[in-house]
């Protein structure tokens, strides 16, 4: 197993751990559209014994009487989903996301009609939109960049 690590947008909460790849999932159902706040949510189980936080924990919101949800309080990220059989983190969270690709769907009653269509929309990069390109000319990111800060590193 190899070490994933990720975090919030801000930086504020970030994390470290093992995960299962093989539970690399969507949901589409409705309480996980609207905890992150879209069409699904894409989540992956944490080995247990090797989840740590490195900086604060995210703040838990009782979403059902099974399922905690936890977010940052600072930026409003979502980064878990806690039930009776362990903890999934979302999969945008993680500093390398394309390295934890989805294997399976649930919840797929509640998915909305449009989703299977999405990839065969037009697609224009960033840079071909001459108003974003002189939006994002002098725009400064303030999210936390997608590696772990130095005294978060991974143990030799």
């Amino acid at each position: 197993m190899t070490i994933h690590s990720g975090g919030c947008q801000c930086g504020a909460v970030r994390f470290r751990t093992e995960i299962d790849p093989a539970r690399a999932s969507i949901c589409h159902c409705r309480m996980c559209q609207k905890a992150f706040g879209s069409f699904y949510a894409p989540l992956v189980n944490a080995r247990p014994q090797t989840l740590v936080w490195t900086k604060r924990e995210p703040k838990q919101f009782q979403s059902s009487n099974k399922v905690r949800r936890g977010f940052c309080a600072d930026c409003g990220t979502p980064l878990t989903y806690e039930a009776p059989d362990g903890v999934a983190l979302a999969i945008g969270a993680f500093d390398d996301p394309a390295a934890i690709p989805p294997l399976v769907q649930y919840g797929v009653e509640a998915r909305l009609p449009y989703v299977d269509g999405l990839a065969g929309l037009p697609s224009t990069r960033t840079e071909e939109e001459l108003e974003a390109v002189a939006f994002l000319r002098d725009l400064v990111s303030y999210q936390h960049p997608d590696r772990p800060d130095e005294d978060e590193a991974a143990p030799a």
